[in-house]
């Protein structure tokens, strides 16, 4: 689950100045969950917007907002959308991108939101950040412990000399990510897993922008046999 926390209002109504009329979008999924983009915060925002001048022609709250083809059937049956000044996203960067792909180009889209991390959800409204994203998982010999991501340095070769008595010297609140990784191993037989020494990291698996076709579209066939 991506989470978000919003913008100061002010940075907001700074990117809208000029402007008189705009759609937002929420989202039902992450942001909701976050108390970031669900019905109460599209209200809220709606309120904020109006009593500074802005008036709020519309709304969506689509299930994912990062789902193009929800975004496009919005602005398909929605023309209120299309006549807005500016669209502003109360969702996660991908949702913005998604809503601004699907617009015209001279609609400026905007987000309401800062994304934060990838997170794991411990219980409703309790997330911690569990995975990078780095697109090279080492979990299999970590005990499911993400060194890459809960060790501040990202070490991959066991812990730094500044542990202290089990806990981090960077984040001190926080028990050193190898400490635990042991741990965890020992109870599982698997301490032999440390003695394979891990490969400098791969970034090139990380480039960026990425991509993933699970599905091939007729138009992906087509561009194939071009090729």
């Amino acid at each position: 689950m991506i989470i978000t926390k919003k913008k100061d209002i002010k940075d907001i109504l700074a990117s809208l100045e000029g402007k008189k009329t705009v759609y937002l979008f929420g989202c039902d999924s992450c942001a909701e969950q976050c108390a970031t983009g669900g019905e109460k915060e599209i209200k809220e925002m709606t309120a904020i917007l109006e009593e500074n001048g802005i008036k709020v022609v519309g709304s969506s709250i689509p299930e994912e907002t990062c789902y193009r083809q929800l975004i496009l059937k919005d602005y398909r049956l929605k023309p209120e959308l299309k006549e807005a000044e500016a669209v502003l996203v109360l969702a996660c960067g991908a949702g913005v991108r998604t809503v601004a792909d699907a617009a015209e180009e001279t609609q400026p889209v905007l987000p309401a939101l800062d994304s934060l991390f990838l997170a794991s959800v411990e219980r409703v409204g309790r997330f911690f950040e569990g995975c990078s994203l780095c697109g090279e998982c080492v979990l299999d010999a970590t005990g499911g412990i993400c060194p890459h991501t809960e060790c501040p340095k990202g070490l991959l070769n066991g812990p730094c000399g500044g542990v202290a008595q089990g806990m981090c010297e960077v984040n001190t609140e926080c028990e050193c990510a190898w400490v635990r990784i042991y741990k965890r191993l020992e109870k599982q037989g698997r301490l032999d897993a440390l003695k394979k020494i891990a490969a400098p990291k791969d970034h090139s698996v990380g480039i960026r922008p990425r991509k993933v076709l699970l599905r091939e579209t007729p138009r992906d066939a087509e561009k194939k046999n071009k090729k």
